[in-house]
């Protein structure tokens, strides 16, 4: 679910599209241009049709859109930060840093997505009704009830208490407030989304054994990603919980084996990695400050011939693309920093900037596997993301979908995870 055409910032949050979209909104406006408004509006050119298909594919994204960003802005005021929002296949996803303080605000970043749904679907109720009083054609106002109904049933579809949808997030905030215990809430809603996802496998697998429609096919692939999406979210969770209270100094490699900006690939093999048999060597320039990192991979992508004349510099990850931490700092927080990172390694500074220690997969696997042998407190990094509810069948007239088409068009959708969850739904 990266993040493929970038759209700018909205309210300082970057925003882009995932290239899946694009199949999304095919099949929206393909559903309703020839499907649903030709059948609820017959006598009109197609291009009458497919104007308002495309008019309201760009205004079902921009309902996803304001979904996500609402449960940003909020999260943002309860002092998470927010790396992104995304829009894909199945819906949007918001990916925050840190996780709620308590069960108020986790509720509330989860509550306002599908509340933020349901004023838009009552916006265009309006919409519609006013454009049919003041003698519009029918076109108009169908297309505007048609955002209606999908903006209403995108919230109903993310309301089912089933991480890593918005209703999973509320479940865990009410178990987090009456257990008392995170970790055992949010373990309990992950489990909940298990269930909910293999419910909607088996009534996808039945529509489409018995041939009553494609939307089993849906409904299926929603299933699957909700299976595993809450399973991932609840082994993060454990892992998160066990590794509570661990620091980044008590992990990484410290004094970790350098080379100079300007060395060359070759230099750098005869030296170093013939005799080291290391996978990752930090640049250190003259002034002793970080200056890139170089892996394994990068050297084998550097030509034969060329590494006597190419510069680690040249090759290496430049700084400012390497997640940093201190020692002091909270190994759980770097990890979040470390998903999605060009190379997965972090290093560690001092405060002067001077490099002192190196995390890789390997220190982060070492601390997995011995993790067991401490006593920590449980902890919870939240993740999420929001899915659009499944089409209506094949006879029903418009309708949100999880990415899915609607008979008429698909439906738009709201939440579920990644790495670095948005604790929005």
């Amino acid at each position: 679910m990266r993040s493929s055409i970038s759209l700018g910032r909205v309210g300082g949050v970057p925003v882009g599209l995932n290239i899946s979209v694009v199949v999304i909104v095919v099949i929206l406006v393909i559903g309703l241009a020839f499907g649903r408004f030709p059948i609820a509006f017959p006598g009109l050119s197609t291009a009458a049709y497919v104007l308002a298909a495309v008019v309201s594919a760009l205004l079902f994204l921009a309902s996803l859109l304001a979904h996500e960003l609402a449960h940003a802005i909020v999260a943002k005021r309860h002092g998470l930060e927010v790396n992104g929002i995304t829009l894909w296949l199945l819906g949007g996803v918001a990916e925050l840093r840190g996780e709620p303080r308590s069960p108020g605000a986790d509720l509330k970043i989860a509550g306002v997505g599908p509340l933020t749904s349901v004023v838009l679907g009552g916006l265009f109720a309006l919409l519609s009704w006013g454009v049919s009083v003041i003698g519009a054609p029918p076109l108009i106002s169908g297309m505007f009830g048609y955002l209606a109904a999908v903006n209403v049933l995108l919230a109903v579809f993310n309301l089912v208490p089933a991480a890593p949808l918005d209703g999973g997030r509320v479940l865990r905030a009410f178990l987090w407030a009456r257990w008392h215990d995170r970790l055992r809430a949010a373990v309990a809603a992950a489990r909940a989304g298990r269930v909910f996802g293999y419910v909607l496998i088996a009534i996808g697998f039945l529509n489409l054994v018995s041939g009553l429609s494609l939307q089993g096919f849906w409904l299926a692939l929603i299933g699957l990603f909700l299976v595993n999406a809450a399973t991932a979210e609840e082994q993060q969770t454990q892992i998160d919980a066990a590794l509570h209270g661990i620091t980044v100094g008590e992990v990484m490699s410290r004094d970790p084996v350098v080379a100079h900006p300007d060395e060359t690939v070759a230099g750098l093999v005869d030296r170093l990695v013939l005799r080291h048999h290391l996978s990752t060597y930090p640049l250190r320039d003259d002034d002793g400050r970080f200056a890139g990192l170089v892996t394994l991979g990068r050297v084998r992508r550097v030509p034969p011939d060329d590494r006597v004349i190419t510069r680690l510099r040249e090759i290496a990850c430049p700084p400012s693309d390497v997640p940093t931490a201190r020692p002091g700092d909270q190994l759980t927080e770097l990890l979040q920093r470390m998903s999605g990172s060009t190379d997965g390694r972090a290093v560690v500074l001092d405060d002067d900037g001077h490099l002192v220690g190196l995390v890789t997969p390997t220190d982060i696997s070492r601390t997995i596997q011995t993790v067991d042998l401490r006593a920590r407190e449980p902890y919870r990094t939240p993740r999420g993301a929001d899915l659009a509810p499944p089409p209506p069948g094949d006879r029903t007239p418009g309708g949100p979908s999880s990415g899915g088409p609607a008979p008429g068009g698909p439906a738009p959708g709201g939440t579920v995870p990644p790495a670095g969850r948005r604790d929005a739904a």
